[in-house]
């Protein structure tokens, strides 16, 4: 990987980790299409992994907001989603997956402009963490599935809670994949240079809580996404 490309990289996953600080997700939506520009071989392994180290934090952190009975609802939807999305990895070449993954991108941008609601009832709850494992699993995007789902919490609330719900089903989905054998120790050696990133986004993200309300948030999590996501289908489209 050639210096610009590494920089390239850790400025996407310092973003995307000062966002999943702020609001409980955000690492795949920032920093995947990035990635899949780049180096398309280290998705979905590496960003699960790294998601996974810093949902750990932010579970420690907010274990006390935790909603216990909404991410185990979640959870067991997430099993089922996890074994679909270890599928389309495998069968799947890599162009498919990367136009899937802008295609998720585009799909939670509109979602979250057009101000979808829908109840969090038990069975919405399962569903979404369903949709959230496939997703989160083939593109290692999972997040916009339980945002609209969780999106009535409170700041502290809505990062426990799913934050919780992926640290736990990221070890699901990295279970799957290595299963699979589509996580090479290239993968798992690349991971290991970008976890200062990551834990430079964590604490970047313990100021951003300070200065950024919500909405503004929301409005850099939409404008970044779209961008990359963007730029990843453009790429595919004309390579």
């Amino acid at each position: 990987m050639s210096p610009w490309a590494f920089a390239l990289i850790s400025v996407a996953v310092v973003v995307a980790g000062a966002l999943q600080g702020s609001i409980g997700f955000g690492m795949g939506m920032v920093a995947a299409p990035i990635v899949a520009v780049i180096d398309p071989d280290l998705l979905p392994g590496m960003l699960i992994m790294l998601a996974a180290a810093l949902t750990l934090i932010i579970t420690i952190r907010e274990r006390a907001a935790v909603n216990l009975s909404g991410a185990g609802w979640a959870l067991f939807g997430r099993i089922p989603g996890t074994v679909a999305g270890v599928l389309l990895v495998a069968l799947l070449p890599h162009r498919w997956l990367a136009l899937l993954l802008g295609g998720v991108v585009v799909l939670g941008v509109i979602s979250a402009i057009g101000g979808w609601s829908p109840e969090p009832t038990r069975r919405a709850t399962v569903l979404a963490g369903a949709a959230s494992g496939m997703l989160g699993t083939a593109t290692s995007i999972g997040g916009p599935p339980m945002a609209l789902i969780w999106q009535g919490s409170s700041g502290a609330r809505l990062r426990g809670t799913m934050s919780t719900f992926f640290l736990i089903g990221s070890m699901m989905s990295l279970t799957g994949l290595l299963i699979a054998g589509q996580i090479g120790t290239g993968t798992l050696r690349t991971t290991l240079w970008f976890l200062p990133a990551t834990l430079a986004g964590y604490f970047l993200s313990r100021y951003v809580n300070r200065f950024m309300s919500r909405p503004r948030l929301r409005a850099t999590a939409i404008i970044a996404s779209l961008a990359g996501a963007t730029a990843l289908i453009i790429d595919q489209l004309i390579a």
